[in-house]
């Protein structure tokens, strides 16, 4: 059965829903881990009141038993504490920088909160869930993820440690940085801002290691793994650019420096014994995992809605000029947007490795994984 899932649910509405297809029998469901992604996702220095608000927590209704799935759709739900109990006055000035004035022409909408309430960034709450249950499964092949932040505004991370060494102190961090001192300048960027009533964007980092070579493929288009990556990424709100290992620094050099030469050590069984010295490729060659660490990097723009400074705009009716709502906000998101990017980065992972080596249970992946490995090294010795 294909991997597949689908979200639904209102930024105001009773609740999240998500719906999974295809994850195999007997995967242990770790719902403890999945609302530990969720409070990662609600937490970082800059962030809103609502944060407060919400605690969110999954609630599992189907598929599955015992800690376990059954190999049945798997639905469950984040309940909202922030519901709209009393109908919200009609809106009629679309906010610059959200979906409000497409969306609403799009839809034939009368009122602009029809589209606000499902375009809003809410919604990743549950893809975090769907990605948190997709760690749990690629957990089981050894398969581990990292993410972090490595600009905020015009404050970067100049030295980059092993994200894996330190990842206990990244996640400790109210900015998932690598890096204490930038870290206390990251912060008094956002207090600055803050006080400004701007916004601000930035740059973060997800890692992916573990992977085995021969996830996605070059046969057609859309089968790339880091066209899907991509197009995963891209869809978080405010996220404006993707990259892949050297991405766009790459644009300014030599392809015989730039290239990732190809070495030979027995001992990278995981690899088929093939290894590179260097990783510019980030894990991904012709759409198509190396078996390298895979390196996802993107950069989120200052969030649109604004607690000060209220944006021009025109209503829809009146076709006058206005200014567009200002209400609380995130002053900085980034590190939510970093949390949300290794979720969603986990499920076109899932969806490439079922493609690759498929099975109704748990077992039986595990044992197409290991036939994978073993035959292919010995078709080639």
């Amino acid at each position: 059965m294909q991997f597949r899932f689908l979200t639904a649910g209102e930024s105001h509405g009773k609740a999240l829903v998500g719906i999974i297809e295809g994850l195999p029998a007997g995967l242990p469901v770790n719902i403890a881990a999945i609302d530990q992604e969720l409070r990662l996702r609600q937490s970082g220095f800059g962030r809103s009141g609502r944060m407060k608000i919400e605690k969110d927590r999954v609630h599992v209704i189907s598929g599955v038993r015992d800690g376990k799935t059954i190999g049945s759709p798997i639905t469950f739900f984040i309940q909202n504490q922030d519901v709209q109990h009393h109908p919200l006055p009609r809106l009629q000035a679309p906010r610059p920088g959200h979906a409000d004035l497409i969306g609403t022409f799009k839809f034939n909408h009368s009122d602009i909160r029809n589209t606000l309430e499902r375009a809003s960034a809410r919604e990743t709450a549950m893809r975090t869930a769907v990605g948190a249950i997709c760690q749990n499964f690629l957990l089981c092949f050894d398969i581990h993820f990292c993410a972090f932040v490595t600009r905020i505004g015009p404050v970067s991370v100049t030295d980059i440690p092993d994200p894996w060494k330190i990842s206990e102190k990244i996640l400790a961090s109210p900015m998932l940085c690598p890096c204490p001192q930038t870290e206390t300048k990251m912060m008094d960027f956002i207090k600055k801002s803050q006080k400004e009533g701007e916004t601000v964007g930035g740059i973060f980092e997800v890692r992916v290691k573990g992977l085995p070579m021969g996830l996605g493929s070059y046969t057609q288009w859309d089968l790339k793994l880091d066209g899907r990556l991509a197009q995963a990424v891209m869809s978080i709100p405010a996220i404006k650019g993707v990259e892949v290992g050297a991405g766009f620094s790459s644009a300014s050099q030599p392809g015989s420096t730039f290239q990732d030469e190809i070495f030979y050590d027995p001992k990278h069984v995981n690899r088929f014994g093939f290894y590179r010295l260097t990783n510019r490729h980030g894990g991904i060659e012709g759409g198509i995992s190396s078996g390298e660490e895979l390196i996802l990097r993107a950069a989120m723009k200052p969030l649109s809605t604004l607690s000060r400074h209220p944006l021009k705009t025109v209503d829809i009716y009146s076709k006058k000029p206005a200014r567009a709502l200002t209400q609380r906000t995130d002053t900085c998101a980034v590190p939510a947007a970093a949390v949300i990017a290794k979720n969603v980065a986990a499920i076109e992972i899932t969806r490439a490795f079922l493609e690759k080596f498929g099975g109704d249970s748990l077992k039986e992946v595990k044992n197409n994984v290991n036939h994978y490995l073993s035959s292919t090294i010995k078709d080639h010795e």
